[in-house]
């Protein structure tokens, strides 16, 4: 009887070496079949029911803690990977979008910008500033008839001409500076 449970032994451990190199070669279904009819017909010769039903039930739970081992290996690798999303380079993509682009500039339209007309500028040493008075004249660096400039938060960005509106002084822009220029300013 011993000497039978030992021949189960070695059969059963030669059926899972079999299953295992079948299972790597990506097989193993069928082995395991055949292991479970060789185990059978073993027993019909006359092995120990409960020694067969041990052999079977810790096989099968080798089985399964392999499977659930490779499953959180799986799982673990999975959660290393990361999508990466490739940038759509296609002609229809790199088109401007009018939609996407007014959203896109909707939430910055409500930035405050300080905007100024500057008729023109000079340079004066302390001296000159502290004898200013009412009726002093100052000579700015700019000819009459030259047009005024347009600063937005110190940038210049237009031209224009004085106006009276309303008892009130405005700037008719006569011209915008191209982003070239803008571009060149702040070099």
């Amino acid at each position: 009887m011993v000497e039978d449970q030992d021949k189960l032994a070695a059969e059963w451990a030669a059926a899972l070496e079999q299953q295992n190199e079948a299972e790597a070669d990506g097989g193993g279904g069928q082995d395991l079949a055949d292991a479970w009819s060789a185990a059978l017909e073993e027993q019909d010769k006359g092995g120990s029911d409960q020694a067969l039903a041990d052999e079977w039930a810790k096989a099968l739970a080798d089985e399964e803690e392999t499977k659930i081992q490779h499953e959180k290996k799986q799982k673990q690798l999975a959660a290393q990977s990361k999508d990466f999303e490739y940038k759509d380079l296609t002609p229809e993509a790199k088109a401007p979008k009018p939609e996407g682009l007014r959203k896109d500039l909707d939430f910055i339209l409500d930035i405050p910008l300080e905007v100024s007309a500057q008729l023109g500028s000079t340079k004066l040493l302390i001296n000159e500033l502290l004898q200013l008075g009412q009726g002093s004249v100052i000579e700015l660096n700019k000819l009459a008839g030259e047009p005024l400039e347009i600063l937005v938060n110190g940038k210049l960005v237009a031209r224009g001409e004085a106006v009276v509106i309303n008892e009130k002084f405005g700037v008719r822009l006569t011209d915008i500076i191209s982003p070239i220029e803008r571009v060149k300013q702040l070099g």
